[in-house]
């Protein structure tokens, strides 16, 4: 039986224990993640917490729906038993009524196309480092080992958990100057969760400082289990001319292998940075977005036209 609970009925002990028992639960997914990045998130729970899903919901205007949270690539239904794809149709048929509208990523273990539901296709990029360095830098291609070499070249150091302030403030002045994704509270979410994933000892920051000891790039890794999951980065100007990511992405590739951990990219389906992902020799996953519109016309229309300008990853 799938029962829909609000924030106050969750039992956050239970709920955990069936993300971190799940053969596909993510950090995403844990009740302290939630609360920084969703607060009142609300679920759907199968049983005793045998299998879960979480459900970000929002109000505006009276209107309930569900968006992907920022610094969220995938949800959906976790589970310590089998997951057979009846059960995510199960778990989509008991969303709440008063959800109008959602837009939502499942996990890569959640097939929505063996459903027939319409969904949209996302890549993610993730490698294996169970083999010894030498193995895993074989497989870089020519352009990145061509990067990675000049990038050695250029005096780089790398250092460990810098503050989180000096990462965002990083993307700000750069990348995040030219966009508008994100607003104030969101990188006070960021940095709340990277605060407290560094207090649990699952968050890692490193930085790279150029010859002159300027910090140029910089990125932050989240531990689950046995992924490491390259959650949010920053650079700057120099940092492209003097191979700085490479070098980063490099170094945690050579300090993590060889082991049982595997590298998640997070992305992307932008071109540019599925080819950088990919330079490394990781390979190819696919998630799905999920988008459902169940309110009547005209709310219908409305909803389209205003969550279709709402860019969500």
């Amino acid at each position: 039986m799938i029962k829909h609970l609000l924030p106050e009925e969750i039992d956050h002990e239970k709920w955990d224990a069936c993300i971190n028992a799940s053969f596909n639960g993510n950090a995403y997914a844990l009740s302290w993640y939630l609360n920084f990045a969703h607060p009142e998130w609300e679920a759907l729970v199968e049983d005793d917490y045998n299998s879960v899903m979480p459900l970000p919901v929002s109000t505006k205007y009276g209107i309930n729906y569900i968006l992907q949270p920022f610094f969220i690539q995938q949800l959906g239904v976790f589970s310590k038993s089998n997951l057979y794809p009846e059960k995510i149709k199960d778990f989509i048929n008991a969303l709440p009524p008063k959800i109008k509208y959602l837009n939502y990523n499942f996990n890569i273990h959640n097939k929505l196309d063996v459903l027939g539901l319409d969904s949209r296709k996302n890549k993610n990029y993730m490698l294996d480092l169970v083999l010894d360095y030498r193995s895993l830098r074989s497989n870089y291609n020519d352009n990145t080992k061509r990067n990675v070499n000049k990038a050695h070249k250029n005096k780089l150091q790398l250092l460990k958990n810098i503050k989180p302030s000096e990462l965002i403030k990083l993307f700000r002045e750069n990348k995040g100057a030219d966009i508008s994704t994100f607003n104030d509270e969101d990188y006070k979410n960021l940095e709340r969760i990277i605060y407290m994933s560094m207090h649990k000892g699952v968050g890692y920051i490193y930085g790279v400082y150029d010859a002159e000891n300027q910090l140029c790039a910089a990125a932050f890794f989240l531990r689950h289990l046995n992924r490491l999951i390259f959650l949010f980065s920053g650079s700057n100007e120099i940092a492209r001319e003097n191979r700085a990511m490479f070098f980063l992405i490099d170094s945690i590739i050579k300090n993590n292998s060889p082991s049982p951990m595997t590298l998640d990219f997070e992305g992307s389906n932008d071109i540019n940075l599925a080819r950088f992902y990919k330079g490394f020799g990781s390979t190819e996953a696919f998630y799905d977005t999920l988008i459902l519109n169940r309110a009547g016309f005209p709310l219908k229309n409305i909803l389209n036209t205003y969550f279709n300008k709402i860019k969500r990853h």
